[in-house]
């Protein structure tokens, strides 16, 4: 077979078919590889009349790209990735390109492309968000690693992804495993958001008892306002859908227990190892674990009894929802930025928040109108520590305060659970105090363990005897 493919995609599930399918739409002839027949097939299929071609043959695939060779991967994270690499890697001459699309752990990519480097063979993780229908009609991509390699494949990526007013949803962002590092707190930001979303619908349905035609009218209100978010549309829609089995609405049927991948975690984990607050999306991890422990929780209610409808106005309430769920997102926003620039400076990444933000308006799960803001608030101040020391966020926040003040307060005072509402409002009270009560920890601390403490009059370090 002559090299005459331009791209090449090793995985051929749903994603893998969808991109490369992508990339022939937009004038680029692509291969697919994968190990099962059918899926090399369906490729074929779909693709008919479209400059591309499945295969299992790896060796067929690696003869038919054009040289430099481009060749993504859309595999299962982990050991899977290892071992395409490590299939291929015989076949591929020095120059040539592999890409990891997938959702690898950052330090995964960092090993792969010390390895790879060694080699000759460049090496680049990216992100792409979006879901199947993103990777067919253009995702938000999040490519870091090598920059000249980033060259050989920027024409390609540039014309699949998403676009704003013209502007593709993709930017080289960094070094080494900038891109998976930024996917990952994009996912982070992903639990939060959902989580939020949740507390809204639930204060709204078992507070004040409305139904799903109810709230469908109010959250694509919603999604035609501030709030306007690829989360809220599809939460507006999933009101509508019926059961097919039963006459009920499908949503008040799902089992209350959500799964999760990691990569929420992962931001969790790695904000912790930095030092990084971000309480809304370790609370969003911590609920869908404890969503896990149902009969524990039937058992539970059995004791304490369930949560009390809310004794509140309910148009009065509904404004305050709204301006709670604006409030938390703002506030789960602020904290991935945070933590994207804390280790941006960690790992030498070398981010623009700016970017980031713009590359997030469109094809991405955490697309919102409200990016445009933050993108505006890096552009005005590059160094900017935290979206909420800008002064137009700042301005939305004090307005959205009174509203999710009183739907936390109502929601405790009604049993109904609010984590994530009230970890927003706690992260903001907390970080608007010029002064918190962890002087007092470090007393105790310098009590029981002589650990030290500084003080506020003077310079040094220092230790108390506490007691003669």
């Amino acid at each position: 077979m002559s090299q005459q493919f331009d791209f090449g995609m090793v995985g051929l599930g749903v994603m893998g078919r969808n991109f490369i399918l992508n990339v022939a739409d937009h004038g680029f002839s692509a291969i697919g590889l994968d190990t099962d027949l059918a899926k090399a097939n369906a490729l074929d299929d779909e693709g008919q009349g479209k400059p591309v071609q499945g295969t299992t043959s790896k060796e067929e695939f690696i003869a038919a790209l054009q040289k430099p060779r481009k060749v993504m991967l859309l595999v299962p994270a982990g050991n899977p990735v290892d071992a395409v690499i490590d299939s291929l890697l015989p076949l591929l001459d020095k120059g040539d390109l592999i890409i990891d699309g997938g959702n690898s752990f950052f330090a995964d990519t960092n090993r792969r492309e010390t390895y790879l480097s060694a080699k000759g063979i460049h090496f680049m993780g990216i992100g792409v968000s979006g879901g199947s229908h993103g990777a067919r009609f253009g995702p938000s991509i999040m490519p870091g690693g090598d920059a000249e390699a980033y060259e050989l494949i920027r024409p390609i990526l540039e014309s699949v992804s998403a676009k704003v007013n013209g502007d593709p949803c993709v930017a080289y962002l960094g070094a080494s495993s900038a891109g998976n590092y930024v996917k990952m707190v994009h996912n982070g930001i992903e639990y939060g958001l959902m989580q939020l979303i949740s507390e809204a619908y639930d204060v709204l349905k078992r507070g004040l008892g409305l139904s799903n035609a109810e709230l469908y009218e109010i959250f694509a209100q919603w999604n035609q306002q501030r709030l306007q978010s690829f989360l809220i549309e599809i939460t507006a829609h999933i009101f509508t859908v019926d059961d097919q089995l039963s006459d009920q609405k499908l949503v008040d049927l799902i089992l209350d227990q959500a799964k999760q991948k990691g990569t929420g975690k992962w931001t969790s984990q790695n904000a912790m190892d930095l030092g990084i607050p971000v309480p809304t999306i370790d609370m969003a991890v911590t609920l869908r674990e404890l969503s896990a422990l149902k009969p524990e929780r039937l058992q539970a209610e059995s004791i304490y009894g369930p949560a009390k409808a809310l004794n509140e106005d309910k148009a009065a309430m509904l404004i305050a929802v709204e301006q709670a769920l604006y409030f938390g997102f703002i506030a789960t926003y602020a904290q991935g930025m945070a933590q994207l620039t804390d280790a941006s400076k960690e790992y030498n990444y070398g981010l623009n928040l700016e970017t980031v933000a713009r590359i997030w308006r469109g094809g991405c799960i955490i697309r919102a109108g409200m990016l445009e803001d933050f993108r505006k608030a890096y552009h005005n101040n590059p160094t900017l520590p935290n979206l909420l020391l800008d002064p137009s966020m700042a301005a939305q926040l004090q307005g959205a305060e009174e509203g999710i003040r009183k739907v936390v307060a109502a929601a405790v005072l009604s049993g109904i659970p609010v984590p994530g509402l009230s970890a927003s409002l706690a992260y903001f009270d907390a970080y608007r105090s010029g002064r918190l009560p962890l002087n007092l920890v470090q007393a105790q601390r310098d009590f029981f363990g002589s650990h030290t403490y500084e003080r506020t009059d003077r310079d040094g370090i220092f230790h108390t005897e506490w007691v003669e």
